[in-house]
């Protein structure tokens, strides 16, 4: 298994990346601010508009460590890759599957029923955890959504009437997401998702995690040799990581939504870590920002043991074992893909 090593979070927007050596530096205003030697790196993650150096991207490129550009409201921008793994056999099946609508439904049925599944076990396990905090209404959406999870595994749809069906299911989902909140503080409501912008804390808080995920699910992706911008479920748009996107479908609600409910409830975020902007959009601080990182990587240290492979993986290697599983899927050495389902 891939040894797991750190992704580089660059938060100020202020930030600019260059080469010196094998070493990547950050300066802010002309000043040297961080040091990383290149060989410690998994990945660069920048959340401003500077840049870096056309010399660090080639550093990054010999060196398999891909640069993601996203904007400070969370938008995917740009992505610059390593060295290109696997072959080019693998990539033209990639291709050939995301041209054929039939067969781009199956890869898109079984992202959906591990996003699904995985909503429903966070809702059974707060129930079983927090009894008294459901009520009948809890109960009749987490029902409603049991219900449509047989009837999306049991009959095999076409991608419109898929992606149809995942949003009427997540409803289900979303409906019974404030109740996960035991923060009493009113900043923390939840009452829908709003995406670009978000327009409150929690939509703030969940939009940064997907982004994070997403990153990361490219990443792992390009490591075994697939195309993060080919997908199944997410069809083509220029500059969108359709593929990456598909991947971390089924990681939504155990790696993002259950660590954004975990900072409210433990009080790792507080109402004073985010401001709003003219256009209503609420964004986290600096500072809050890298308070979420350093519980971030905290958190993708932390082992569990993957249900289908049967050993130990750390939280942060489940993309990369995923997309792995796909790349075999693709290859023809598994009858299916198998998403990844929390226990």
């Amino acid at each position: 298994m891939r040894k797991l090593r750190n992704v580089l979070y660059i938060t100020n927007p202020n930030s600019y990346l260059s080469r010196d050596g094998e070493s990547v530096t950050v300066r802010v205003d002309q000043k040297e601010v961080g040091r990383i030697p290149i060989h410690n790196l998994e990945g660069i993650v920048c959340f401003g508009y500077m840049g870096a150096s056309p010399a660090l991207m080639e550093l990054c490129h010999n060196h398999d460590v891909g640069i993601s550009f996203v904007s400070p409201y969370g938008k995917y921008m740009a992505r610059v890759g390593g060295k290109v793994s696997g072959n080019v056999l693998l990539r033209k099946k990639q291709y050939a599957v995301s041209d054929d609508a039939e067969e781009s439904a199956k890869f898109a049925k079984n992202f959906i029923l591990g996003k699904l599944l995985n909503c429903r076990s966070v809702l059974l396990r707060f129930s079983r955890d927090y009894p008294t905090a459901v009520d009948s209404a809890f109960r009749d959406q987490l029902n409603s959504l049991s219900d449509g999870i047989l009837e999306l595994r049991d009959n095999d749809l076409p991608l419109n009437e898929l992606r149809g069906m995942e949003g009427m299911l997540s409803k289900y989902y979303f409906s019974c997401f404030d109740d996960l909140i035991l923060s009493r503080d009113p900043v923390f409501s939840f009452q829908g998702r709003s995406r670009r912008p978000p327009l409150d804390p929690m939509n703030a808080l969940l939009s940064f995690s997907y982004t994070l995920i997403a990153a990361d699910c490219a990443s792992a992706l390009e490591s075994v040799g697939l195309d993060p911008q080919v997908g199944f479920l997410h069809r083509l748009r220029p500059g969108r990581p359709s593929l990456a996107l598909d991947l971390m479908e089924e990681f939504r609600p155990y790696l993002g939504d259950r660590f954004v409910v975990s900072l409210v409830n433990n009080r790792v975020v507080k109402a004073g870590d985010f401001v709003m902007k003219e256009n209503g959009a609420v964004l986290l601080t600096d500072s809050a920002r890298k308070t979420i990182l350093h519980a971030w990587q905290k958190r993708k240290q932390e082992e569990i043991m993957h249900p289908f492979l049967e050993e130990k993986v750390p939280l942060g290697l489940l993309p990369y074992a995923q997309a792995m599983l796909l790349a075999r899927c693709l290859r023809g050495d598994l009858d299916g893909y198998p998403p990844f389902l929390m226990r």
